[in-house]
């Protein structure tokens, strides 16, 4: 059984609303095992269904459906983990 980790501490910012809707939208697409922890998701399942890949995959997919593909990016982190950044916005004079 893999796990995977996503680190949401700098998406905390937009609200548990967009943490719990993250949380069903992951566990709808990957059927696997989904949990909710302080600062991240962990996802658990077969290889196949949860693969770190598909799992970058689905991140985006989620922000550019919210409109935040411009604010955060996925990055990979540690061994089984990847975390939503946020990105630097230049300020337009």
């Amino acid at each position: 059984m893999e796990e995977t980790k996503i680190d949401l501490a700098e998406f905390k910012s937009e609200g548990s609303d967009l943490m719990k809707e993250l949380t069903s939208y992951l566990k709808e697409k990957t059927r696997a095992d989904v949990e909710s922890t302080t600062d991240g998701i962990v996802v658990k399942g077969e290889e196949a269904t949860v693969s770190r890949t598909y799992l970058r995959v689905l991140l985006r997919k989620f922000l550019h459906k919210n409109d935040l593909k411009e604010y955060y990016r996925v990055i990979g982190g540690k061994e089984n983990t990847l975390v939503l950044k946020g990105r630097k916005v230049e300020e337009e004079e």
